[in-house]
């Protein structure tokens, strides 16, 4: 067991500090962001709290936590987070320390963490695949403490990851030779690539609400899409590319950046001119895009959770390890239960409910597509 560590605890009430604090830190996250926690607060109502911890006068980590009442109870969450060294195990013990004394302190049914912290990398069973060793010791660590693997997982546990230090040459080659004659079909085909703007705004939502009918996802207002993605552009934080066909729109990606790290978020396309390949240009212009404004990393979100056809994600896998990234597999989202017998309640009984409401509005739902 490592020695304790004694760590200043300093809560952040500005948001161009909190962030200048984040950033340098490693597994730094856009959900961590000022932007994020009031966004949570403004659309779904989460309380966030942003908390720093300094050893000898420097920040060595951050967590932004997110708290929402259940009656007399709360839950809290911190998506993404806590932002710090893991090697570090001292560090990490202190910092789970205080976030349980927090969550018994504020009488939570739970404290979720989800931090994007690696557990290990490539396919299981395929030659490449190994661990991380980091990521294994924090899951000792969470499991000595009592921390257990949530059944709600928030967050995609894998993805696929593009390391941006190559060239654009490099990154090009490094492709599956099919997706790398689609994207040069792209261009080939008068697929043009444009940075969108805040005017863009009701464009970016018709092709996602386009998206969601056709393949299936419950969308929601323009004013939520909106404020999501507006509020991010302009905070510096977000960056749509539009994907046009003489003057046409055709599909879009909206990325979010921050610290060391692109992601691509939010995607969409119409239904019409699929054959000149327009998402394959995006993909390409999103990577010279982070690539050009000194992101390290570009994260393509989201790959199976199991690595076979019987997975939800596996088509839009396909599509991705196209380009030819690092499979990443992620520890996942870890519980804090101060009362565990609440908890097992509580964890039995939210799924009942939801589909419970999810079954009485599915016939409003109906009548509204009429």
């Amino acid at each position: 067991m490592p020695a304790p560590l004694s760590l200043t605890v300093t809560s952040i009430a500005d948001g161009n500090a909190w962030n200048a604090l984040l950033r340098p830190l490693p597994c730094a996250h856009i959900q961590q962001t000022w932007e994020w926690g009031e966004f949570k607060r403004r659309t779904t109502g989460w309380t966030p709290e942003r908390i720093a911890f300094q050893q000898d006068g420097q920040v060595v980590a951050a967590v932004q936590v997110l708290t929402r009442s259940v009656g007399p109870l709360r839950v809290m969450y911190a998506a993404c987070g806590p932002a710090l060294d893991y090697a570090n195990i001292a560090l990490v013990e202190a910092v789970l320390q205080y976030l349980e004394t927090l969550a018994r302190r504020r009488r939570a049914i739970w404290l979720k963490i989800d931090p994007e912290l690696p557990l290990g990398y490539g396919v299981p069973g395929e030659e490449e695949a190994r661990d991380d060793p980091a990521g294994l010791a924090v899951v000792d660590r969470l499991r000595a403490r009592g921390w257990r693997f949530s059944a709600s997982q928030v967050q995609f546990r894998n993805t696929i990851t593009i390391d941006l230090s190559r060239s654009e040459d490099d990154l090009l080659m490094a492709m599956h030779q099919s997706t790398r004659r689609k994207v040069r079909t792209a261009e080939k085909k008068g697929v043009i690539i444009r940075d969108g703007t805040l005017a863009d705004l009701p464009l970016l939502y018709e092709l996602y609400r386009l998206t969601g009918e056709r393949d299936g996802f419950l969308t929601r207002p323009l004013a939520y899409y909106a404020d999501a993605w507006g509020s991010f552009m302009q905070a510096g934080l977000a960056h749509p590319l539009i994907a046009e066909y003489e003057g046409k729109p055709l599909a879009h990606v909206i990325l979010l950046h921050f610290g060391a790290k692109c992601w691509y978020f939010y995607g969409a396309s119409s239904n019409e001119e699929r054959q000149r390949m327009p998402n394959y240009a995006l993909q390409w212009a999103a990577m010279r895009w982070a690539r050009e404004h000194g992101y390290r990393l570009y994260d393509l979100r989201g790959a199976p959770d199991v690595f076979d056809e019987s997975d939800r994600l596996w088509r839009v896998y396909e599509f991705k390890r196209g380009f030819n990234g690092t499979v990443t597999r992620h520890i996942g989202a870890w519980d804090y239960a101060p009362i565990p017998a609440l908890y097992c309640a509580y964890e039995s009984l939210m799924p009942r409910l939801l589909a419970w409401l999810r079954r009485r509005s599915a016939p409003q739902q109906a009548r509204s597509l009429d």
